[in-house]
């Protein structure tokens, strides 16, 4: 039970913390913003970013509005498989690791709104790009980290095959006595001269 505790350290507390920032920034504008209210520290800052109390019945970003039930089923079948293949990833591997901490705690995150209130809170507006809230944006920062892991592995796959194909033209030290004399694709031309 320990070696499973300790597993899944890294991926509780990544994810964990998410949920926690995500649900109690959602929580304070719920509390202190109307749906639709807006509200910025200073007055030249509303043009480029806001907050905003805005819920969506649909995924991230308000795409897919009114399919939230097909979304919850969605979202409990991603942490299913995070949770069931993080234990697979090797330890060595942590952007892999992060990037699945980030993309559960950001699916859990939002789950647990379309479960208890029906719909997602959303709240950070930013110019005109839709608006989004903590659980979003660790799952689109999740998707980054992922694509940076893949890109970094696939960097490390030509300098291995490398590594093999020159061994492969190394010479290989069985043990056995060499002739002093070495054959040269130029020995033939000196011999004649």
């Amino acid at each position: 039970m320990k070696k499973l505790m300790r597993g899944y350290f890294f991926l509780a507390l990544v994810a964990g913390m998410i949920i926690l920032v995500d649900q109690y920034t959602k929580y304070y504008v719920r509390s202190h913003l109307a749906i639709g209210e807006i509200w910025a520290p200073w007055g030249w800052l509303l043009p480029y970013v806001r907050i905003v109390h805005w819920y969506n019945t649909g995924v991230a970003f308000g795409m897919f509005q009114g399919m939230g039930n097909i979304f919850m089923i969605v979202s409990l079948a991603v942490a299913a498989a995070i949770i069931y293949y993080y234990p697979k990833v090797d330890t060595g591997e942590w952007l892999l690791r992060l990037a699945m901490g980030m993309q559960l705690g950001g699916a859990l995150g939002n789950l647990i709104d379309r479960i208890t209130i029906g719909h997602v809170t959303d709240f950070i507006s930013v110019g005109t790009f839709a608006v989004f809230n903590v659980a979003d944006s660790a799952i689109s920062v999740g998707v980054v980290v992922l694509l940076l892991w893949a890109w970094q592995s696939e960097r490390k796959k030509p300098a291995a095959t490398v590594s093999a194909s020159m061994a492969e033209l190394l010479p290989v030290d069985d043990g056995q006595p060499t002739s002093s004399k070495t054959s040269s694709p130029f020995q033939e031309d000196e011999e004649k001269v």
